[in-house]
């Protein structure tokens, strides 16, 4: 029971917590709005960093910041403590590091096009099935051609290059519409109007920053501030999978561990699995299925069940389900399929439960020490240690600045890459057409120049860039080896 007590999320008959060994068998927090998910998340990103886990998760609603404070501001917390029993319950913080795809309220977040890569990108953009291939055949010319996509400016510029250029590319590639060409473009200002723009680019997030301990032990929380990321909703549900999707291409293959490295809370799931293609579906399904072998815990929070395809909640052995609302047809029908994913009680009504649950009371069913679900209780969550107050805009900037990571992400840096090359052959191009002009009269004329077309002296620069190290990193997409790209070259 020992380590069992260190994971105490909930209270019912007995106290009820997640295994460490099994933490990493995924799990599900469901439930209305305003009925404790977010405390219920907060408590176990809390146990986790207590046992020398990280944890990354999105503040969607701006108020799980006061993590980083100790607790005190609710009173009756130790009451509902004294109450549930919990012996060992005390006022306590947590190391937070704070993030912002934004650089507002956090650390910059930024990754490459390339790495975001095609498939994601292409729902981003809101393509379509024609347009999205052209896409790819657009990393595919870059890949080949040695020029790096780093930010957007670098996509838009190749974009526009294979549209002027798409004859010449039909025959190796197939047909280029200038329709598709004009989608991905229109896609580009919509995302760089919207702010996502300062997403791509350098320095990129390296994954294991993320993964730290601080000198006590305790797990760093990473709290990304997404309340603003929110209005682009595909943008943040691409964001949180492409994370997923990195750490399973980058972290190496370990087993079933004591204790998870990493713990993802993945809040509004929901967003991740609206108008996806059923091609990405499958793969995140897959990434879902993998990644526990990376140890790796991945637990969606959502509103309900049914907003998480099958094959991907059959894999949430862990499941926390706050109160359900019957009023409609469609809510009962909702109701019934949550009450049919718990190993049933005999002795409750799992499905009437769940409608009279109070707020801070849930369902719960955990992974045993053999893997296998615990019969359904219903219990109530043990209250939070840490501060449930946000903080304040200056409490939160004396974290950021005191964070060993600042001053390593705040500065972009833009180096050469897609867009420079291309700007400077097209004025290579243009210096050559000037030179072989016919001369006025009265003067020689300039001899032809012998570079060849713009896609003669771009072959020159690839070959050098493919040679080096720079060239090596061009197009290691999301989701990269699942797709049978095989190992990111570094």
């Amino acid at each position: 029971m020992t380590q069992q007590a260190v994971l105490l999320i909930a209270k019912g008959k007995n106290g009820i917590a997640v295994l460490p060994r099994m933490a990493n068998r995924h799990g599900l927090i469901a439930g209305a709005t305003g009925t404790g998910k977010t405390v219920t998340l907060r408590v176990m990103a809390e146990q986790f960093s207590r046992i020398g886990v990280p944890v990354f998760m999105a503040d969607v609603k701006g108020d799980l910041s006061g993590i980083v404070k100790p607790g005190g501001d609710r009173p009756e917390f130790n009451a509902r403590a004294e109450q549930l029993g919990v012996v060992d319950y005390a006022f306590d913080s947590c190391p937070t590091v704070f993030w912002d795809v934004f650089g507002q309220l956090g650390h910059p977040v930024r990754t490459t096009v390339s790495e975001m890569g095609p498939l994601l990108l292409s729902r981003v953009l809101n393509l379509n099935e024609v347009q999205s291939g052209v896409l790819t055949i657009i990393f595919k010319i870059a890949d080949s051609s040695g020029l790096l996509l780093l930010d957007l400016k670098d996509l838009r510029a190749m974009t526009q290059f294979v549209g002027e250029n798409a004859d010449q590319f039909k025959t190796e590639y197939g047909n280029i519409s200038t329709a598709s060409i004009g989608a991905i473009q229109r896609g580009l200002l919509t995302i760089d109007d919207q702010g996502g723009g300062i997403f791509f680019g350098e320095p990129a997030l390296n994954l294991q920053d993320m993964m730290q301990t601080d000198e006590h032990g305790k797990g760093v929380i990473n709290i990304l501030s997404a309340d603003k990321l929110m209005q682009s909703p595909k943008l943040y549900a691409t964001f949180l999978l492409w994370m997923l999707s990195e750490l399973y291409e980058t972290l190496p293959e370990v087993g079933d561990l004591e204790k998870p490295k990493f713990v993802f809370f993945f809040d509004e799931a929901h967003l991740l699995f609206d108008d996806t293609p059923k091609a990405l579906e499958d793969k995140i399904e897959q990434v879902v299925r993998l990644i526990r072998s990376k140890g790796v815990g991945v637990y969606f929070v959502t509103q309900n069940p049914i907003d998480i395809p099958e094959t991907v909640l059959g894999q949430l052995g862990n499941r926390v389900q706050h109160a359900l609302r019957a009023f409609t047809p469609r809510d009962q029908k909702a109701v019934r399929a949550a009450a049919e994913t718990f190993r049933a009680d005999p002795g409750l009504d799992v499905a009437k439960a769940i409608t009279e649950l109070g707020v801070g009371e849930a369902l719960v069913s955990l992974l045993d020490a053999k893997g296998s679900p615990t019969v359904v209780e219903r219990a109530k969550i043990c209250p939070p240690r840490s501060q449930l107050t946000p903080l304040t805009t200056d409490e939160r900037n004396a974290v950021i600045a005191a964070s060993l990571l600042y001053g390593q992400y705040e500065k972009a840096v833009d180096r050469e890459s897609a867009y420079e090359k291309l700007k400077q052959r097209a004025g290579e191009q243009k210096a050559d057409e000037e030179r072989a002009a016919p001369a006025p009269k009265g003067r020689a004329a300039t001899p032809r120049s012998e570079t060849g077309d713009i896609l003669g002296a771009m072959a020159k620069s690839a070959a050098h860039a493919i040679g080096s190290q720079l060239g090596r990193q061009i197009i290691r997409g999301v989701l990269g080896s699942i797709l049978g790209s095989g190992a990111r070259r570094r």
